[in-house]
């Protein structure tokens, strides 16, 4: 039998996962991204990776053990605040929990674009995906921005939130969700801002308050990630000018205003603002099967950033790969393929649920419910 091409839009971190999975076990495979290299953009954010999850992908992949050298098992680390300085939660990590550890999502991308075997991915850069048809007769047929195409037997939709992918599967599209993050950051917070390196600690630092949130996380490096969390209608947001950095600091220091003055400082000393409003695919978001196509990570089931979402890719991108290198007949694929499907909406259905109510309770009316879901968490 023929070897399968197959193709995976996308190279974040699930993409990634299915890739190196495949390429493990020796199966051929292409990533197609849209960024022209690796290093084209910010990489992002820190990630918790769970046990269960990213790190059970990751050991699938043959690379947990270069995660844990690389992951920062402190920055479970957690303190709460209340709005006036107050100190509600401070909890810290034993030295052995690896429950939940961080990674920067730079690093994490670099382990997976690691050699593997002596060979690297085929990652094909710069191939922005527009459209994708299934049912020809030669295969799945992927277009590309610059005019030229592919066919595939297998076309993975990777590729997040705004997918080009999903449209071949689903018409269905993000909606917002009524929360908006800006976010900021503060480099090299250790020597320029002691005092808030201290605040923020090992690991992330919230302060909740009626609707609103300020939370902030330490990657690697000294770097932090400040992200203002809030309600606001879409339209509203359409008249600020986000290019006047200044103003966006004045807006949001009046959003927070009358708060605890280090929690300000972090939007003080912020470089630059990101806005980054919310979008979700409904929780049960399912299709009916279309050979040759299918869908993983956020481009299947977009749900609020509570921690779910990467690690649910990555375990997913595992899954499918195995599913694939054991599918050996010409119809075993799309039975795996299905297969993978049905597992994936009911796991993702259940994360999707979780996370939207967390959503309601992180950024809701009553801050003490942010608080209670936090304890909930710890006890589970």
């Amino acid at each position: 039998m023929r070897s399968r091409h197959i193709a995976v839009v996308g190279g974040g971190p699930g993409g990634l996962t299915l890739a190196r999975v495949l390429h493990r076990h020796g199966h051929p495979v292409t990533v197609l991204e849209r960024d022209p290299a690796p290093d084209a953009r910010p990489p992002g954010g820190t990630l918790d990776l769970q046990e269960g999850l990213g790190q059970r992908a990751l050991d699938r992949a043959g690379l947990l053990p270069e995660f844990r050298s690389l992951s920062r098992p402190e920055g479970q680390a957690m303190r709460i605040l209340d709005t006036d300085g107050t100190v509600l939660r401070d909890w810290r990590p034993r030295p052995e929990d690896r429950a939940n550890p961080e990674i920067d999502r730079g690093h994490l991308r670099d382990l997976l674009l690691g050699p593997c075997g002596g060979h690297p991915l085929d990652v094909r850069w710069g191939r922005k995906v527009t459209r994708v048809v299934p049912g020809t007769r030669d295969g799945v047929v992927v277009h590309f921005a610059d005019g030229r195409q592919g066919t595939y037997d297998l076309v993975v939709g990777a590729d997040g939130a705004w997918s080009r992918v999903r449209a071949a599967v689903s018409p269905v599209t993000p909606h917002y969700t009524g929360v908006t993050f800006v976010e900021t950051s503060l480099d090299d917070i250790d020597t320029r801002h002691p005092g808030l390196a201290r605040l923020v600690g090992d690991g992330s630092l919230a302060v909740y308050g009626v609707n609103r949130a300020l939370v902030a996380q330490r990657n690697s490096g000294g770097h932090v990630k400040v992200y203002a969390q809030f309600r606001a209608p879409l339209d509203q947001q359409a008249s600020v000018d986000r290019s006047d950095i200044d103003a966006v600091r004045s807006d949001l220091l009046a959003l927070f205003d009358g708060w605890t003055a280090p929690a300000l400082d972090l939007l003080r000393h912020g470089t630059a603002f990101l806005h980054r409003p919310l979008y979700v695919l409904p929780v049960s978001h399912t299709w009916t099967h279309v050979p040759g196509v299918t869908l993983l990570g956020d481009a299947a089931h977009l749900m609020p950033p509570l921690g779910a979402g990467a690690n649910l890719a990555m375990l997913e991108g595992a899954e499918l790969a195995e599913s694939i290198t054991t599918a050996s007949g010409p119809g075993e694929l799309d039975e795996a393929v299905r297969a993978f499907e049905e597992r994936m909406w009911a796991r993702a259905g259940r994360w999707a649920t979780i996370t939207t109510a967390g959503l309601e309770r992180l950024v809701g009316p009553d801050p003490a419910e942010a608080v209670a879901l936090f304890d909930e968490v710890q006890q589970s």
